[in-house]
């Protein structure tokens, strides 16, 4: 019998996963891949996003409220999931900035919020790795240190004299970068809209998304996921704290958004195995192999 494919997707926080990636890793879930999304802290200090969920009893509660959106989510998107455990660093807002609570997952020393990453590679034996650039994807600081964390696992997990007692070392093929809103994709559906006598709900996020001065990441990969949209709001609606239904992230129709573009797209950052870019699947160069 030939071995399942296996997708580790490490996030900072729970929805995370279902706003970045999640129709890719339905797909291969669909597709018989084994999926494993690591959530390193429970978002306790998440601001509630969705005003109709702005109550005291889940003010009170939040940690506990955003662990049963996690298993809802988990459960749409057919993936496992596990928490590492850390504590959400919130995001400080202010000039300057106040200093981030003590204790917070973005302050821990690399080899302790890298340790329990390290001992899960060498537990699920991932052929691929997918987290954020070293910018984070936007810059709070649990998506900054996730990507220290991420590639620190990817290196380290392979190396037999590194993090002892975490299991037998474990040689992950790919490791991948988000490249969740390219100015690209809000360009091609804006001309969908267009051609369609609609207006685009985008126009004020793409004059930002033009003066932007964080590093633009290639676009080396791009999954086709269309089919899934549904599935990936389905798992969005699960964070019910955190997305509003009638937000920015529902603003154009999946339809359209799959005739104007049908990907989610990926960066490839380290590989182990020989591939030809552009590539259109995570795995390719690992399938013949597995």
């Amino acid at each position: 019998m030939s071995e399942r494919l296996r997708l580790m997707a490490v996030h900072a926080h729970p929805d995370d996963e279902s706003s970045k990636g999640a129709a890719t890793m339905a797909r291969y879930v669909n597709e018989g891949a084994e999926v494993l999304v690591v959530t390193l802290t429970g978002g306790e200090r998440g601001s509630i996003l969705n005003p109709a969920m702005d109550r005291p009893e889940i003010r009170e509660n939040i940690a506990e409220v955003r662990r049963k959106e996690m298993e809802e989510a988990r459960r749409i998107l057919g993936v496992r999931q596990v928490f590492v455990g850390f504590i959400d660093s919130g995001l400080p807002e202010g000039d300057p900035p106040p200093p981030l609570p003590e204790g917070c997952f973005a302050l821990q020393p690399l080899e302790v919020a890298a340790e329990p990453v390290v001992r899960l590679v060498r537990e699920f034996r991932p052929h691929v790795m997918i987290t954020y650039d070293e910018q984070g994807g936007y810059p709070h600081p649990d998506h900054i240190m996730c990507h220290k964390v991420s590639v620190e696992a990817f290196e380290a997990a392979a190396d037999p004299e590194r993090y002892p007692g975490t299991g037998e070392p474990w040689q992950t093929s790919k490791l991948y970068y988000h490249v969740s809103f390219p100015l690209e994709r809000f360009e091609a559906i804006a001309k969908v809209l267009s051609d369609r006598g609609m207006e685009n709900p985008y126009a004020d996020w793409m004059k930002r998304l033009e003066k932007r001065d964080t590093r633009r990441w290639e676009i080396t990969t791009r999954v086709e996921c269309g089919e899934y949209f549904e599935v990936r709001d389905r798992a969005l609606l699960a964070h019910a704290t955190q997305i509003d239904p009638n937000s920015f992230w529902f603003a154009v129709p999946n339809d359209i958004q799959r005739e104007a573009w049908p990907t989610e797209d990926y960066h490839l950052a380290r590989s182990f195995v020989d591939t030809e870019l552009p590539e259109d699947d995570l795995f390719a160069g690992i399938r013949d192999k597995v």
